[in-house]
C-alpha cells in the first residue's frame, strides 16, 4: 500500500465518521475531505476542484430550480390535490394510491420536495376517510423513496452512477434506463406497504370530527392546550386596562402568552398594538404558578375552564414540521426571533422522546432547543401561514386547520411550466442533447419566461447537496487515482472467488444500503460508484448492473428514520418510533433489493 493510499483511506475513515456523528453538517465534511485531500498532497488542485465543473453537479442544480418552477406555479399542489379523487374508501385503496401518486411525482423531482407538498394534503385525507396519520404518513415517504427509482433524474444518486459511466468511457444511462427495474421495485413495494406492511403501522388516533377538515379545536387537542388554555377577564381596576399587549410584556415578564382577546363577543387580533380595555377576556397560556401570579398581580378574574378560544377569520392554527437540515435545528424560538421572522407565535411543540410523543408548552418553549423531526403549533395570519411553502428547507406545514379547499394555480405559468419540463423530457429521453445541457436550457428558459421568480432561484438550490457532491467527487478520485480502490476490490475479489455475478451485484447493493442508513445517499453514490466500476472490472462483467444496483441501494431508505430527510419529515406527525420503521421499513428494503437483484440483470445483462 503506498503513502498515498494510506493517506486517502485515513481521509475516507475521518470523513464517514464526521458523517455519522452528525456533528457537522454534511456540506462542511465534504470541504473539510477536499482539503484535506489537497493539503496532503494526494489530489492535484485541478482534481480538487474538478467536482465543482462535474455535469451531474450543475445538472443537479438546474433540477432544482425545475422543481421549484413546478412547485411555485402549483403544479405539483393540483396534482396532489387529484388525490382525493381516486383514493377511494378503504385503507388499501387510500394507502396505494398514496403511495403511487407520491411515487409519480417523486420521478420528476426530490423526494424530500414531494413529501413537503404531499404531507398536508395526505394529512387532509387521512381525515376526510377517518383514519389516522400514522396509518399513511409512512407510506407517503416510501413511495417517495420508490419513485427515486424511475427516471434518470429522480434523485442526484442515478445521476452520479450514470456520470460515474460516462467517465468509465461507457455510454451514460438514459432516461428511461432506470424504468423497468424501478417500476418492479415500485409494484413490489406497493403491494406489501398496502397488503402485509401496513399491518405493523402504528393503530394512532382517528380524529372524531363530523366535518370534512380538521378544526383549530381538535389540532389544539392533539397538542393539549385544551387542558393548558385559561380565560381570564381583565377588571376596571386592572393596570392592564389602556396598555398595548407590547407595553405589558407578558410573554418575557411574567411567562404569560396571550393567545386570543375577546371584546363583546368578537374576537380581536393579538397584535402588539392591541389596546386592552376593561372587560376584555383573554385566552392565556402558562405555568400555574405564572397564571396565579398573573391574575393577582394584574386584578383579573379568572372565568371557567376554556376548551377553547375563538381566533378572528383572518387567523388561525397551523401545525409545522422541521426537516432533518433545517436551519432552525439546534437553536431556540428566542435566539431565531420566530415571530418576526415567519410572522407567527409558537403555541407548543411535539418531539418523540424515549419512543413516545411529549408535548412542551408555556414559557419553557422559549428556550427548548429545536431538533429535527419537531413539530410546532403555531397561530397566525391565514396569509402569512400560506407564505411557509416559500421556506420548505427550512420548516415545511402539515396541517392548517379549517383551510380553505382547493389550490392557487396560476394557469399560464402552469401551462408554460408542464410544455417546458415535457420538452426537457422529450429531448433528454431521445439523447438529442447532453442531459446537462436540457436540464440547463429548461431551467434558463423557466426563469426568462418567468414560470419561476428570479428571486426564488437561486433560494430554491439546496446549496448543501451541491457542496456535498462537488466536495466528495475528489474524495472518490483519489480512491482510484492512489490505488485504494484497487486494494478494496482485490479484497472483495478474494473473498468471492468463483462467485456469479448475481452475487457480486447482490454484495454491492448490500454495501451501499449499508452505508446508506447511516450516510446520506448522495454521499454513499460518490464514494461507492467508483468501486462498483472496479469491482466490474475484477469478476468481468458490465459495469452497468453494478452501478444501477448502487443507485436502488443508496435509494433504499425505508428501515430508519434517520436514513433520509423524507423519513424525519413524517416521524413526529405519524408518532412513529424507530421500531416502526424497522417493522415496517425492513421487509421492505430486503424485498426491494431482492426484485432489483432480479430485475436489474434483465434489462442490463452482466
Amino acid at each position: 500500500m503506498t503513502s498515498d493510499a494510506l493517506i486517502t483511506f485515513v481521509i475516507l475513515g475521518a470523513t464517514i465518521a464526521l458523517f455519522v456523528s452528525d456533528r457537522l453538517r454534511l456540506d462542511a465534511v465534504a470541504m473539510l475531505s477536499l482539503l484535506a485531500l489537497t493539503l496532503t498532497g494526494v489530489a492535484p488542485l485541478e482534481v480538487a476542484l474538478s467536482g465543482f465543473s462535474n455535469p451531474a453537479v450543475l445538472m443537479i442544480a438546474g433540477l432544482f430550480v425545475i422543481g421549484a418552477a413546478i412547485t411555485e406555479t402549483g403544479v405539483a399542489d393540483w396534482l396532489g390535490r387529484r388525490l382525493d379523487r381516486v383514493a377511494g374508501t378503504s385503507e388499501t385503496s387510500v394507502i396505494t394510491a398514496v403511495m403511487c401518486a407520491t411515487a409519480l411525482v417523486s420521478a420528476f423531482m426530490s423526494s424530500t420536495g414531494t413529501v413537503a407538498i404531499l404531507l398536508p394534503i395526505v394529512g387532509s385525507i387521512a381525515t376526510r376517510r377517518r383514519l389516522a396519520p400514522a396509518r399513511l404518513l409512512m407510506p407517503l415517504a416510501f413511495g417517495a423513496h420508490l419513485g427515486s427509482n424511475l427516471t434518470l433524474i429522480s434523485t442526484p444518486p442515478n445521476l452520479l452512477v450514470s456520470d460515474a459511466l460516462r467517465d468509465a468511457g461507457h455510454a451514460p444511462f438514459h432516461f428511461f434506463s432506470f424504468l423497468v427495474p424501478g417500476l418492479a421495485a415500485l409494484v413490489v413495494g406497493v403491494a406489501y406497504v398496502a397488503l402485509v406492511g401496513r399491518r405493523a403501522l402504528p393503530v394512532g388516533e382517528v380524529l372524531d370530527v363530523s366535518t370534512r377538515s380538521l378544526s383549530q379545536g381538535e389540532l389544539a387537542a392533539e397538542y393539549g392546550l385544551r387542558e393548558a388554555l385559561a380565560r381570564v377577564r381583565i377588571m376596571a381596576g386592572s393596570t392592564l386596562v389602556g396598555r398595548t399587549i407590547a407595553q405589558a410584556n407578558l410573554r418575557a415578564a411574567h411567562g404569560i402568552t396571550i393567545i386570543g382577546v375577546d371584546r363583546g363577543g368578537e374576537p380581536m387580533r393579538v397584535l402588539p398594538h392591541t389596546v386592552l380595555a376593561a372587560g376584555d377576556q383573554l385566552g392565556v397560556l402558562g405555568s400555574d404558578a405564572d397564571l396565579a401570579a398573573f391574575v393577582s398581580g394584574f386584578s383579573l378574574a379568572k372565568l371557567a375552564h376554556a376548551a377553547s378560544f375563538a381566533l378572528p377569520p383572518e387567523e388561525s392554527l397551523a401545525e409545522v414540521v422541521l426537516p432533518r437540515r433545517s436551519r432552525l435545528v439546534g437553536r431556540t424560538l428566542r435566539d431565531l426571533g420566530f415571530r418576526d421572522r415567519y410572522r407567527a407565535n409558537v403555541l407548543a411543540a411535539r418531539r418523540v422522546e424515549s419512543g413516545h410523543p411529549v408535548c412542551h408548552t408555556a414559557t419553557a418553549l422559549r428556550d427548548l432547543k429545536l431538533a429535527a423531526g419537531d413539530t410546532l403549533l403555531i397561530k397566525g395570519r391565514r396569509k402569512y401561514l400560506r407564505n411557509l411553502h416559500d421556506d420548505r428547507a427550512n420548516i415545511v406545514l402539515v396541517a392548517e386547520p379549517d383551510a380553505a379547499p382547493g389550490v392557487i394555480l396560476d394557469r399560464r405559468r402552469a401551462l408554460g411550466t408542464v410544455s417546458i419540463t415535457l420538452v426537457m423530457l422529450v429531448v433528454m429521453a431521445f439523447a438529442w442533447l447532453p442531459n446537462v445541457i436540457a436540464v440547463l436550457l429548461a431551467a434558463v428558459a423557466l426563469v426568462t419566461s418567468q414560470c419561476v421568480r428570479p428571486a426564488e432561484v437561486y433560494r430554491s438550490v439546496n446549496w448543501e447537496s451541491i457542496v456535498l457532491i462537488a466536495g466528495l467527487i475528489p474524495l472518490a478520485l483519489a480512491l482510484d487515482r492512489t490505488g485504494a480502490a484497487q486494494l478494496l476490490v482485490a479484497a472483495v475479489e478474494h473473498q468471492l472467488q468463483g462467485a456469479g455475478p448475481t452475487l457480486v451485484l447482490a454484495l454491492c447493493m448490500a454495501i451501499t444500503s449499508a452505508l446508506g442508513m447511516v450516510l446520506s445517499n448522495t454521499a454513499t453514490a460518490v464514494l461507492v460508484a467508483p468501486i462498483a466500476i472496479r469491482l466490474a472490472g475484477a469478476f468481468g462483467i458490465a459495469p452497468e448492473p453494478l452501478l444501477m444496483g448502487v443507485a436502488f441501494g443508496a435509494s433504499a431508505a425505508f428501515a430508519s428514520p434517520i436514513a433520509s430527510p423524507v423519513n424525519v419529515l413524517v416521524m413526529t406527525p405519524g408518532s412513529y418510533r424507530f421500531a416502526h420503521f424497522l417493522q415496517v421499513g425492513l421487509p421492505l428494503q430486503l424485498l426491494v433489493l431482492t426484485t432489483a437483484v432480479i430485475v436489474i440483470p434483465l434489462v442490463h445483462p452482466f
